[in-house]
């Protein structure tokens, strides 16, 4: 007997255009999930062919979203001075009760679509609601899918936009301000985003070790940050300055301080199933720092990827191989 699976492309992948409401919605779904004990995801083993690139596998089973597969990613810093991607890799899909796969799709769509949303999730417990004012520095993909997940969630009225290259900082302001009808402002320096934002996200390159370039007293009192790229950004006095820092999981966290990561980061209070269900406090007054460090889980693409495979098969997108 023949069987057939779907492979989607990055740009079939974009075609779907799921959007981002039901992206966290479904991140929700799992973290919910995950806090009743119910999601399997084992640690993710990987290779590091170069210094501070990765080539990750990411196995997960979410038995309520009938969603089992793996995430096969790589990091490499270095492609964006060839003109390549910093995120690249593909996404396996298996049938739940076959175990066979069922479609194989690019990854970099989703994996920059399921982490803005996961910071959206985290500041929807620890930022204030109110939360009108944003910094993004790095305005490559995670720098727009953070925003686009912030907007769904907060009345945003202002985004001051830094990246070191010039070009990418500008292309980014002007697409952001046309898509969001947002006044976004570029700067010139780090400091004049964090200092006047109530949400900060950082989303450069993820290295091993830091340069530290946000420092004490830059944070405000009762700001949010979203630590995209791990503590890369933050020095050792600006995370000690944070009353809350949460994570996605903490196995995995300690996992990573245990390789050479967070060596100056506090342990997190809490991961973010713990919050989500309420077993842990979210935010608990208006003068609390807080920080989501969110480190990626292979759940947030099987929350989301099955999604996208179900609604590219009813509109006739992909292309189907023979197994």
């Amino acid at each position: 007997m023949s069987h057939r699976l779907l492979y989607l492309s990055r740009a079939d992948v974009e075609r779907v255009a799921l959007d981002m409401g039901t992206i966290i919605r479904l991140l929700d779904a799992a973290f919910h999930e995950k806090g009743e004990g119910r999601v399997e995801m084992p640690p993710k083993p990987g290779v590091h062919p170069r210094p501070d690139a990765f080539i990750h596998a990411m196995p997960a089973y979410i038995p309520a979203l009938r969603a089992a597969g793996v995430k096969w990613v790589s990091g490499f810093p270095g492609n964006q001075a060839r003109g390549l991607p910093y995120i690249s890799g593909l996404i396996v899909i298996n049938d739940d009760d076959t175990g066979l796969p069922v479609a194989v799709m690019d990854c970099t769509w989703i994996t920059g679509h399921r982490t803005g949303a996961a910071t959206a999730l985290a500041a929807r417990h620890l930022a204030r609601p109110d939360s009108g004012t944003v910094a993004i520095l790095g305005c490559g993909l995670q720098g727009r899918t953070n925003l686009l997940a912030l907007a769904e969630l907060f009345p945003l009225t202002r985004v001051y936009a830094y990246d070191v290259s010039r070009e990418a900082q500008q292309r980014y302001v002007a697409e952001m301000s046309r898509a969001l009808g947002l006044e976004v402002i570029g700067v010139t320096a780090p400091r004049d985003a964090v200092v006047a934002a109530d949400l900060v996200v950082t989303c450069g390159p993820i290295l091993k070790h830091p340069h530290g370039t946000i420092h004490a007293d830059w944070l405000q009192p009762g700001a949010f940050a979203s630590a995209v790229d791990f503590d890369t950004y933050w020095s050792p006095g600006a995370l000690a300055q944070v009353d809350k820092i949460a994570t996605d999981d903490r196995p995995q966290f300690d996992y990573y301080r245990h390789v050479g990561y967070f060596q100056h980061t506090p342990v997190p209070y809490a991961s973010l199933e713990e919050i989500v269900t309420g077993r842990k406090p979210g935010r608990e007054h208006d003068e609390e720092r807080t920080m989501a460090m969110n480190l990626g889980l292979a759940m947030d693409d099987m929350a989301v990827a099955p999604e996208v495979y179900r609604r590219a098969t009813a509109m006739q997108i992909g292309t189907w191989l023979e197994l």
